[in-house]
């Protein structure tokens, strides 16, 4: 039976059981690579899914070589875990809208924290504007490993008459390959249903892009109805600017998001949520193309003034990569729409999630117990990684959270034979978003938690577990039920433990319907896969037990 904890510490009482565990450890990310500092932009070392560690004694994870081979290197003695908080989506969506069109997704657009975070959890809500800490776990069926489940959550939205006003500026991709059915007219359609629901002290402003930039609407308080010529005009003055919306030429995503920034720092409004929301495919072929670039350009403007940037990705053929690393570096995230009831869910549902923040520059640091804890790899985060060290250093950059978010974190955890106590403490730090001062809180789970079955545990838990395996099952390249090894850029890690074929994992999926129309989603998306990965090549042979245990199947539908 599942144990679920929930503890709030002090600073200082977080900072004291963090230092008993850092003891004898080093300084590098929990997921054995080399000990490596956050790059300059905060976000962490990029890495793909990282060895397994283990004790110092034990044998050593290979890295890869130029010939694809494993090169042999010495067993990490590292214990802990961190990387930056995210809420993305935009993986998952995408990932969908290519299986419904009869496509696998390339492996390198799946990112299985975003996939897990596609489903919203139960966890315990915080009384105050603070994270909730609840971890969980149970065992996989495969020599002793289990998944364990780190949940954080923020108390929900609040009324709509609570929250601060929003100064929105939206960027609008109006190139020509925008003009695919589904992309841009399902902005229009977006924006217009949104714009009808927005408060009367809400303000929009409306930028384009093509080959060059143009602001079509400044900053305007959209008012009410009967207000008069200025207080009641703004909305028909909007919505006349979204119905003229029309692709045209090239994408210069740098000229948009330049001009939007812009546009928002002259309309900024005092006391209100500053944010640039970028809908686009993200198909730049003119001027700066890279995430870095573009946003060297607007660097002032996030650090000045606090602006952040919501992605919106639409469109079959995305530049999936451009986008996430794009709200990566502007504080913000990145959601996929592909039709309309998506797209009026994320404007009309969930972009005031989105417009407030609770949280900002929010990190999490797992530490699990080496008197416990033989090996354990963190399921996907992979370019969110920050370094040990830099846990409580709270210049270095990390994620944003807004109300009514549950972030979820999986971990791969093979306990040593026969061990019993403390297994690992889960500690989350945050800013405020507007005093900038920091708060932590912590979890923690035992050995014994971990005594039952995965497919007979919490249904949450199971909904994530069966996430990650199908991402996991995509990245690697899954045919016939069985595990062929991908060859991804960054991404040379094993499968998951008791990782069961597409077949079962839909079974699965749709055992849980009751959970709600996206659980039913992720069963058609996983049917889907199987068909296609099914009738596209023919089974890979076994292959030979791997140093950290053979990959078994997953255990029968009867649990």
């Amino acid at each position: 039976m599942r144990t679920r904890k929930v503890l709030r510490r002090g600073l200082l009482a977080a900072a004291v059981a963090g230092g008993v565990l850092l003891t004898g450890c080093s300084g590098s990310g929990g997921s054995g690579a080399s000990d490596d500092r956050a790059t300059a932009d905060g976000k962490g070392r990029q890495h793909g899914a990282a060895p397994l560690p283990g004790p110092a004694s034990g044998t050593g994870d290979a890295a890869p070589g130029e010939d694809g081979r494993r090169a042999e290197i010495a067993p990490s003695p590292d214990y802990l875990s961190t990387f930056a908080l995210d809420v993305d989506t935009a993986s998952y969506g995408y990932a969908r809208r290519t299986l419904a069109e009869g496509r696998l997704p390339d492996p390198a657009t799946v990112r299985p924290e975003e996939f897990v975070n596609s489903f919203r959890q139960d966890y315990p809500r915080p009384d105050g504007d603070g994270f909730s800490v609840s971890v969980d776990g149970a065992r996989t069926g495969d020599d002793g490993w289990s998944l364990v489940r780190v949940g954080l959550a923020m108390r929900g939205e609040a009324a709509e008459a609570e929250r601060p006003p929003a100064a929105l500026t939206f960027v609008i991709d109006v190139s020509g390959s925008m003009a695919e059915p589904g992309r841009l007219d399902l902005a229009k359609k977006s924006l217009g249903i949104m714009t009808d629901r927005l408060r009367p002290d809400d303000s929009i402003a409306l930028v384009t892009f093509s080959d060059t930039a143009e602001t079509v609407l400044p900053m305007t308080r959209l008012g009410g109805t009967g207000e008069g010529e200025k207080g009641g005009q703004g909305r028909t003055r909007a919505h006349r600017a979204i119905d003229g919306l029309e692709p045209t030429q090239s994408t210069n995503l740098e000229a948009g998001v330049t001009k939007g920034y812009d546009t928002a720092v002259l309309g900024r409004t005092a006391g209100a949520t500053n944010r640039v929301v970028l809908l686009s495919d993200a198909l730049a072929n003119t001027g700066e193309t890279s995430a870095d670039g573009i946003l060297e350009r607007i660097s002032d403007a996030r650090r000045a003034y606090g602006i952040t940037l919501f992605g919106v990705g639409v469109g079959s053929d995305y530049g999936d990569a451009l986008m996430e690393r794009l709200a990566d570096k502007g504080d913000g995230h990145t959601t996929y729409v592909s039709d309309v009831e998506e797209a009026r869910e994320v404007f009309c549902e969930r972009l005031p999630a989105h417009i407030e923040l609770r949280a900002r520059d929010a990190k999490a640091q797992v530490a699990f117990d080496p008197e416990t804890v033989d090996r354990f790899r963190l399921i996907g985060y992979d370019n969110r990684a920050v370094a040990d060290d830099d846990f409580r250093d709270d210049s270095v950059d990390g994620g944003e959270v807004g109300p009514g978010h549950t972030v979820t974190a999986l971990y791969a955890v093979r306990a040593k034979p026969g061990a019993t106590g403390h297994l690992a403490t889960a500690s989350v730090r945050w800013l405020d978003p507007e005093s900038r001062t920091p708060h932590e809180e912590s979890g923690r789970i035992e050995s014994g938690d971990l005594d039952g079955s995965l497919w007979r545990s919490d249904d949450g838990l199971q909904v994530s577990a069966i996430a990650a395996y199908f991402a996991d099952g995509l990245r690697q390249g899954v045919t016939g039920g069985q595990v062929e090894k991908y060859k991804v850029e960054k991404y040379q890690a094993e499968p998951l433990p008791g990782a069961p074929s597409l077949t079962e994992l839909a079974a699965r999926a749709r055992r849980l319907s009751a959970q709600g129309k996206p659980v039913r989603e992720l069963a058609t998306a996983i049917d889907q896969a199987a068909r296609l990965t099914a009738t596209a090549t023919a089974p890979a042979p076994e292959s030979t037990p791997s140093p950290r245990g053979e990959i078994r199947p997953g255990e029968s539908l009867a649990g």
